[in-house]
């Protein structure tokens, strides 16, 4: 079989990923029958206890999910008015950190919001991009309900998601958690961040997310994803001379190609949406893929670590079918293709995870969870 691979990567790339999913796979198909169903149920989440008191202070979740705003245009909010929402963004209220500055959770007007803050004085092409940006509107983008610029700040008040960010629920920490996160619902979740960015490339002009990341995609009580920031990043580009600091920081989710920030594409989102495809098929942070250095080193690292069967995360096993995983890596790895004019777009993206869901529904309905069909490897290259 070596030598096999060895061919397939000099003639076909495309054959080799598959050859090299299917040594994990069947790994994994095989475990299946070996492993407890407890363990399915295991993945890596924040402890819900430190918001409690927030939750009891917003009244019921139908009050917080409604947001008292203007439906139309961002709400200028004054300084007053969020400082006794944040407690005077106290530590208490502090709940993390991300392009735009330190983030604060609020209680504004019967709604339970998130508030970001960075040091700027008052600009009128502040207002003007927030009020573009408020009036962007779709079921898996975080709203943006206002702003306010006083005191030397500049703020943006965003919807609160209670689940919060995807990293607090996917990555290994070794913690026991209550929260599932088998294969069906990351595939929901993908679909629902490909949503967002797909409405977002379907404006124009197209806005482009330009930081898209594991970090910037929120759930809410359903598990319905809804993609973060958008825009924020190109706000920062008209509102401040030097590029945002983010710009320039390792982040593996970056397009390789990118020499500088103004030549960002959409394909360099596509980019971003396959390293993180690759850490729900994983379930780790992918800090190494910056020092692979080159489509053909992460085709390697892929097929090593199918061989080694530590490629998919241990928690999936039993939750997905070898067609589906195997569908789910070749997309990841069609999206971070180089060079980038090879990338598929994202409503490309979004039908084909579409087309995987609906798959994975339907056979895992009729066969039972964790049915697999073990398929040689020779059948993996004529089938579809």
């Amino acid at each position: 079989m070596s030598k096999s691979i060895a061919t397939i990567v000099g003639g076909a790339t495309g054959a080799l990923v598959l050859m090299a999913i299917f040594v994990g796979l069947v790994w994994f198909c095989k475990s299946q029958s070996k492993n407890s169903s407890n363990k399915n149920s295991e993945t890596g989440s924040s402890d819900p206890s430190a918001f409690v008191e927030w939750n009891r202070e917003a009244g019921p979740s139908s009050a917080r999910d409604q947001p008292q705003f203007g439906p139309d245009g961002a709400t200028h909010f004054t300084m007053a008015e969020l400082g006794q929402a944040t407690r005077h963004f106290s530590e208490s209220s502090l709940i993390g950190h991300g392009s735009f500055g330190p983030i604060y959770k609020g209680l504004l007007r019967d709604t339970v919001v998130a508030i970001k803050r960075r040091p700027g004085p008052p600009r009128q092409e502040f207002v003007r991009e927030v009020n573009y940006l408020s009036e962007i509107r779709h079921r898996n983008l975080v709203t943006l309900l206002g702003y306010c610029q006083e005191g030397g700040s500049q703020m943006l008040v965003f919807e609160y998601l209670p689940n919060g960010n995807m990293c607090n629920h996917l990555y290994d920490t070794g913690r026991e958690s209550s929260t599932k996160l088998e294969f069906k619902q990351r595939l929901c979740i993908a679909l629902g961040a490909a949503k967002g960015l797909c409405h977002l490339h379907s404006l124009r002009p197209p806005l482009l997310h330009k930081n898209f990341k594991m970090a910037n995609v929120l759930v809410d009580e359903n598990f319905i994803a809804k993609v973060a920031d958008a825009g924020v990043s190109t706000l920062l580009e008209k509102i401040q001379e030097a590029a945002p600091s983010h710009m320039t920081d390792v982040n593996v989710f970056r397009d390789p190609e990118l020499e500088e920030p103004g030549a960002f594409m959409e394909t360099s989102d596509v980019y971003s949406f396959g390293v993180f495809l690759s850490e729900l098929v994983t379930g780790h942070e992918a800090s190494h893929i910056a020092s692979l250095g080159s489509y053909e080193a992460i085709i390697e690292w892929v097929r090593s670590r199918l061989s080694l069967n530590d490629f998919v995360d241990g928690r999936l096993v039993g939750t997905f079918t070898t067609d589906g995983m195997r569908d789910l890596i070749r997309l990841t790895l069609q999206c971070m293709s180089s060079p980038g004019r090879k990338r598929p777009r994202m409503e490309k993206v979004m039908f084909e995870l579409q087309r995987i869901h609906e798959k994975e529904m339907a056979l895992t309905t009729v066969m039972g969870e964790g049915t697999a069909t073990i398929t040689l490897g020779s059948e993996l290259f004529t089938s579809k």
